[in-house]
């Protein structure tokens, strides 16, 4: 059976800043910002982080596939949110995926995701692949306008994939171009011209030189070239040196997105896939501290996928903000008189979450086997005034099923971060309802009836420890492209 990639998806947030609200706010520090300002980036709402992001994109990826099947799941980021917790098994209890999965998080390097994409590439098991980045930034500095929030998530495994392996290489070296540490949460970056000239013009070239011919492929055979890159016309010139033709080069995203970190090259592989059509021969680049190379044949496969948002659905889903206020608010880039409703102890117990995982991080109600009535959450009664049937409660998933607002409150007493605080009831359009909290939604746009569908995300922080609680909320519900 032949082995590659299965299925490809996408995630970037609603919001985006333009570039030019942060040169106008800041230009009189730093005026060499006005010639960056054009375009726009995305970025998180107050409750999405890279732990959210990468549960949408493999939702995005797996909108059509049976999960039992996936062995293993590798969760490749730089900002992760915890230091001591596995957060490929966060993603893992959000997908549902069976608890004997093999569950890694890849880190510590811009090329995690190719890394980790080689690795299951040349596995025997089913592997989803997911890379997510919520790059912090200093204010008024170059990484804030050139970064973008977003993740990507990739299917490996044998099957009938829409892309093949033909070709791979790698290497390794201490090349510090920036770096990030405890201590220092902020990126500190060389100089422009060296690392340049020292790393990408060092370390690529070479590496592609062996990719392709492993594959035994000319270099002006390649479709399509996909190498993330913040530096102007540093892809051109890798592409140059490596006898590729410039028209392969790909979109960078930078227009619409921004440069998503360690998984912007999975993003920049999954727009091409959207676009790309069987033969197109696509080589994949990872740098950071040495460099990957993947070198993939589109299938006729490409043609019979599943659609999906990936890529071009996730930029049509916009919202322009206003407000760069908001995001510095939302990056806690400055610190906001919250108020007194603000101050309430969140504690989580450690027990109750392990003993409700089942409701809480992987959205599972019940379906009442005697007279199929569904509810959420799973009681040990039917709430069906007709049964009332007790222990007949099997497990049912709730993440996929679209619903209806019944009610709603936009409520500006309680403390919220982006207020008002929106929550209401939605009723499934499969049966049953649950009152939860709304995200990503216009208040003036709230509606009884309007159709939502459920999102993972942050439900609340507890600062005074350094815990974040995830939870599911209701978002307006997008179409495929």
């Amino acid at each position: 059976m032949t082995k590659g990639i299965l299925a490809f998806g996408a995630y970037i947030p609603w919001r985006r800043l333009p570039r030019k609200a942060i040169a106008e706010t800041h230009g009189w520090f730093n005026p060499a910002l006005k010639g960056q300002a054009k375009g726009e980036r995305a970025f998180c709402n107050w409750d999405e982080d890279p732990v959210t992001m990468a549960v949408e994109a493999a939702r995005d990826a797996l909108a059509a596939r049976d999960r039992a099947t996936i062995a293993a799941l590798r969760f490749a980021s730089t900002t992760y949110p915890f230091l001591d917790r596995l957060h490929s098994g966060i993603v893992a209890g959000a997908l549902n995926l069976p608890e004997d999965v093999s569950a890694i998080d890849v880190a510590a390097s811009q090329r995690a995701a190719t890394s980790a994409l080689i690795e299951a590439l040349v596995s025997d098991s089913e592997t989803l692949v997911v890379a997510s980045e919520k790059r912090g930034a200093k204010a008024a500095s170059p990484v804030e306008m050139m970064s973008g929030d977003g993740a990507a998530a990739v299917l490996v495994g044998p099957g009938k994939p829409v892309a093949t392996l033909l070709g791979k290489a790698s290497r390794t070296t201490d090349f510090v171009d920036h770096f990030r540490s405890v201590d220092n949460q902020f990126d500190y970056q060389w100089e422009e011209r060296w690392i340049r000239d020292a790393g990408y013009m060092t370390a690529v070239p070479p590496v592609i030189k062996r990719c392709l011919e492993q594959a035994k492929v000319a270099a002006k055979d390649v479709t399509h070239f996909c190498m993330p890159a913040t530096l102007a016309r540093v892809a051109s010139a890798v592409a140059k040196a490596a006898g590729l033709d410039e028209k392969a080069l790909c979109d960078p995203l930078h227009a619409n997105c921004g440069d998503t970190g360690a998984a912007h090259s999975l993003l920049l592989l999954v727009a091409t896939l959207e676009r790309a059509k069987a033969g197109d021969k696509i080589l994949l680049v990872g740098f950071g501290q040495g460099a990957d190379a993947l070198l993939l044949e589109v299938t006729p496969e490409i043609g019979t996928r599943p659609r999906n948002l990936a890529v071009t659905g996730h930029l049509a889903r916009r919202k322009e903000e206003a407000s760069y206020g908001r995001f510095l608010a939302f990056n806690d880039l400055i610190e906001l008189e919250r108020g007194m409703r603000s101050e309430t102890d969140k504690a989580t117990p450690l027990s109750s979450l392990w003993r409700n995982r089942e409701t809480v991080t992987s959205f599972i109600g019940g379906k009442c086997s005697k007279c199929g009535t569904l509810q959420m959450p799973r009681t040990d009664i039917c709430v069906n005034p007709n049964c009332n049937a007790i222990g007949t409660q099997q497990p049912h998933a709730f993440a996929d099923m679209a619903g209806r607002i019944k009610s709603y409150t936009a409520d500006r007493l309680t403390y919220a971060p982006d207020p008002p605080s929106c929550y209401g009831m939605i009723e499934f359009e499969e049966g049953g309802r649950v009152m939860i909290d709304f995200t990503d939604i216009d208040t003036a746009a709230l509606k009884v009836g309007q159709l939502m569908q459920m999102m993972f995300r942050i439900k609340d922080i507890d600062t005074a420890r350094g815990f974040r609680r995830y939870y599911w909320k209701a978002a307006p519900k997008t179409g495929h492209a």
